[in-house]
């Protein structure tokens, strides 16, 4: 990955694969946390995919090697889920379905970390997860605060970029104030979003879900698919801020803003950077809205 450099323009991209999300509307199964998933569900279904809640164990690995994409959150890993986890992942990577890790809350909490760590040797499409939850189920860190990162997403750049390098993941989404995208071909910045993402729950989780949707409607380019659902999903989100009194007004105005974000929002309102030729830790702005 080094000297990597931008051979796309990333906010058209971003604006293609929604549009490419909207017409597939593909179909997401999601193995998650309890408490989200009427959100992911939601979040899904406002996007233009569909959600498909299939967490049983015998039932959870046929329906992933069908299904369009994938997202396995180690958010509640009692024993049948984290046997469906496995099951699914398992039959995701055999039938080729894109599938995305998001290792919740990893580090200090032993089951959720041995089952996350269990399932990155399956290889996923890509990992997703707060600088913590990246850097804890890699195995450089303890972790976090509960599902709260107690790093910065540049804290976890090297060990993501390794991780990729190798091919653990196809790619590594890191969120954060600025989320942090990588794979061998580069590493891509994302800037918009708004802190009321973080006071609602469910907003991280249901992410991991739209990166599985976008990473469905565009096979092998797990970059592409990292960057467009982080850049779709955090401008949706600044755009509801600019109308809410707070999260609970937030929340619905985030899922109205999804349902009717367009191509041209993308272009005007995403701040996209990628590394440019010969530096990476040197930014290039791409897009408009930058």
């Amino acid at each position: 990955m080094e000297n990597a450099a931008p051979t796309t323009d990333w906010v058209v991209r971003t604006a293609d694969l929604l549009e490419a999300v909207r017409t597939r509307a593909p179909l997401v199964q999601c193995i998650t946390n309890t408490v989200v998933q009427n959100v992911t569900a939601n979040v899904l279904l406002a996007l233009g995919a569909s959600a498909a809640m299939v967490d049983v164990p015998t039932e959870a690995g046929p329906f992933a090697g069908v299904a369009d994409g994938l997202l396995v959150n180690t958010g509640t890993p009692h024993a049948e889920p984290s046997t469906a986890s496995r099951e699914a992942a398992a039959a995701a990577a055999e039938a080729g379905t894109p599938w995305v890790l998001d290792p919740v809350a990893v580090g200090s909490l032993p089951v959720r970390t041995a089952l996350a760590r269990d399932l990155l040797t399956m290889r996923p499409t890509v990992l997703r997860g707060n600088a913590s939850e990246v850097l804890a189920v890699l195995g450089t860190s303890a972790g976090g605060r509960g599902v709260d990162s107690t790093v910065g997403t540049e804290d976890a750049r090297d060990a993501a970029v390794a991780t990729a390098d190798a091919g653990t993941a196809q790619a590594v989404a890191v969120s954060g104030a600025v989320d942090l995208l990588v794979a061998p071909e580069g590493l891509v910045r994302v800037a918009n979003g708004t802190e009321l993402l973080t006071r609602i729950t469910g907003g991280g989780c249901a992410l991991g879900a739209v990166v599985a949707a976008f990473a469905a409607v565009a096979p092998g380019r797990a970059l592409d698919a990292a960057v467009a659902a982080t850049a779709v999903h955090t401008i949706a989100a600044e755009l509801a801020a600019r109308d809410a009194g707070g999260p609970g007004t937030f929340q619905p105005l985030f899922l109205d803003r999804l349902a009717s974000l367009t191509p041209e929002d993308v272009v005007r309102e995403a701040r996209i950077t990628a590394d440019g030729p010969g530096a990476r830790a040197a930014s290039t702005t791409i897009g408009a809205g930058s």
